[in-house]
């Protein structure tokens, strides 16, 4: 709990910037949460159950957060990493959620500055065949004057109307002979598993018992049928958790919560609706934005996103119903992305070309065949219940909103405890973003850029890393610009335990360079073994664990039975 009475006593910029890195050990974290008697338990450490743990830290109350596998392992790894209020939104008519978003928009631009970049969105107006024919053209511009009344000019410009040339100069593969001209406006982008890794973080530092691979499989009550913590499964041992409330924040495992009372029924629908990204050589499309893209026969727009030395092109959203565990990209969602991609743009794409991929579920609150059975139309508003004996359940929701879905369950939970503390964190800075100027940082290139983008001004910790030896420069991961150091600081600082924690979810080379990281997985295994004191045995284990889960993501997402 390093630093945790100047943070909660001293001023924002002062209390962020720190001189040692925050270095959590696990041993200590399991201590905690077999001895201590905590406020709060939050069960789900995906962005808004990190959120949720964050902001009762900062109320003042002892809290715990655990998560089954790795902190944001489901969902919040694998959305469109887009930080926006949702047009869409106002299409359905939903004015007051696309509000409030663009609020919460700004406030992670604040307070997640390293990790939260501006985004331009182009829609390209076509004579015909296009997202936006000449006919709609006027009755869009309309929707983006709305937009940025409702929040849209907080990011400091308003939309604008691009002509033909301007278009193709923001993606010079797109097919120009019924192209007219475009619309451009500006939302934001995340690397949605950074962000919730930091929110954890920060948690922690301000005093949380923060714990990945770590499984609730019982929730426990006293007796008087009050909930009084829960049963948790984490290395090899189990234990009770005490707390004196419990908040269910696990998304759309909520669907299959098996730890609930016997005979006890479900009391939210949650509805879990399928989205995917494939990966693309960045120079197959040469795009600097978010490009819209219409896809044939099909009532529904794709995007393609840069990032990097990559194109990320999705997504779909269809209702699923499989293994919440185990959702991949299938070859039949691959080929409806690139028959759109090829139907828009002048670049031979075919599925060889894809690096990475993912697929995840949202968690929507609705029953089945709501909205005439097309998950697209259903709102993306979030439900909180307390049940009688005093479970907490947050489910729904988007990622612009989670701080405020959090902030909205603490309230609750306070209202269980019999107690009323004012939330702190729509002006509290996460780690790293105190002091960091993004535009000195990105002029000045090379690692200093990399790192800040990912680290913020705790970027230095990994320079130490790396001052104390050199040889960590190395890339760990082939075309990717990570460094061995990275993986180093990853396991210190950041929780790492596994070879899928580092390559899927601190770096990203899964998503990024799919093939690349199969053959960086042994080196990682070696800098586990070495950091954690893992036997021989267990780092082959995770290797071949690694490469065997990119395998057969790949076997569905080429069709190969």
């Amino acid at each position: 709990m390093m630093g945790l009475l100047s943070l909660r006593s001293g001023k924002d910029r002062a209390d962020m910037t720190t001189t040692e890195p925050l270095r959590l050990d696990r041993q200590d974290q399991l201590a905690r949460l077999a001895d201590e008697q905590f406020d709060m338990l939050i069960v789900g450490g995906g962005v808004t159950g990190a959120y949720a743990a964050l902001d009762a830290s900062l109320r003042g109350y002892r809290v715990a957060l655990v998560e089954k596998d790795d902190f944001a392992f489901g969902t919040s790894s694998k959305s469109s990493k887009m930080v926006h209020g949702g047009l869409r939104y106002i299409e359905q008519g939903n004015l007051g959620l696309v509000r409030h978003s663009l609020l919460e928009r700004q406030r992670l631009r604040r307070n997640a500055r390293h990790l939260v970049q501006r985004l331009p969105f182009l829609f390209p107006v076509m004579e015909r065949e296009g997202v936006f024919d000449k006919r709609l053209a006027k009755a869009f511009e309309s929707l983006l004057w709305t937009y940025d009344i409702a929040g849209g000019w907080r990011e400091g410009i308003l939309h604008q109307k691009l002509t033909k040339a301007e278009v193709l100069s923001h993606c010079p593969t797109f097919k120009d002979e019924h192209l007219t001209g475009g619309f451009m406006y500006f939302d934001a982008r995340v690397d949605d598993a950074r962000l919730t890794l930091n929110i954890a973080r920060t948690a922690a530092f301000h005093g949380a018992a923060v714990l990945n691979h770590a499984k609730a499989v019982e929730i426990t009550r006293n007796a008087h049928g009050k909930v009084d913590g829960a049963v948790v499964q984490a290395d090899d041992r189990e234990m009770r958790v005490r707390a004196r409330v419990v908040v269910m924040a696990t998304g759309v495992w909520l669907r299959d919560w098996d730890g609930r009372k016997k005979n006890e029924e479900k009391t939210l629908n949650v509805r879990p609706a399928k989205g995917v990204h494939v990966a693309i050589p960045w120079l197959k499309i040469r795009n600097d934005c978010t490009v819209t893209i219409p896809v044939p026969g099909r009532n529904r727009r794709a995007t393609i996103t840069r990032w990097g030395d990559v194109s990320y092109l999705g997504t779909t959203d269809e209702d699923y119903e499989g293994n919440l565990d185990d959702v991949c990209c299938t070859r039949e969602e691959l080929d409806f992305l690139l028959d759109g991609a090829r139907s828009a743009l002048k670049t031979d794409l075919c599925a060889e070309d894809v690096v990475g991929s993912i697929a995840g579920c949202r968690p929507l609150v609705a029953p089945a065949g709501a909205a005439g059975g097309k998950t697209l139309e259903i709102k993306r508003n979030h439900q909180i219940r307390t049940a009688p004996d005093g479970l907490l359940t947050i489910v729904g929701g988007k990622l612009t909103t989670s701080r405020h879905m959090a902030e909205q369950t603490i309230d609750a939970a306070q209202k269980v405890l019999g107690q009323r503390n004012g939330c702190k964190t729509r002006s509290a800075f996460l780690l790293g973003a105190a002091g960091y100027d993004a535009q000195a940082i990105t002029a000045s290139g090379g690692m200093a850029a990399h790192l800040g983008e990912r680290y913020g001004t705790e970027a230095r910790f990994v320079t130490d890393i790396l001052q104390a030896d050199p040889g960590l420069q190395r890339p760990i991961v082939e075309g990717l610009p990570h460094s061995e150091a990275e993986i180093v600081y990853a396991v210190r600082h950041e929780l790492a335990r596994t070879v899928d924690d580092v390559l899927s979810r601190r770096i990203r080379a899964r998503l990024m360079a799919r093939d690349a990281s199969g053959r960086a997985a042994a080196r990682v295994g070696d800098i586990l073994q070495a950091e954690l004191g893992l036997s021989t045995a267990e780092t082959a284990r995770q290797v071949a664990s690694y490469r065997a889960a990119i395998a057969h993501e790949k076997s569905i997402l080429m069709g190969v039975k």
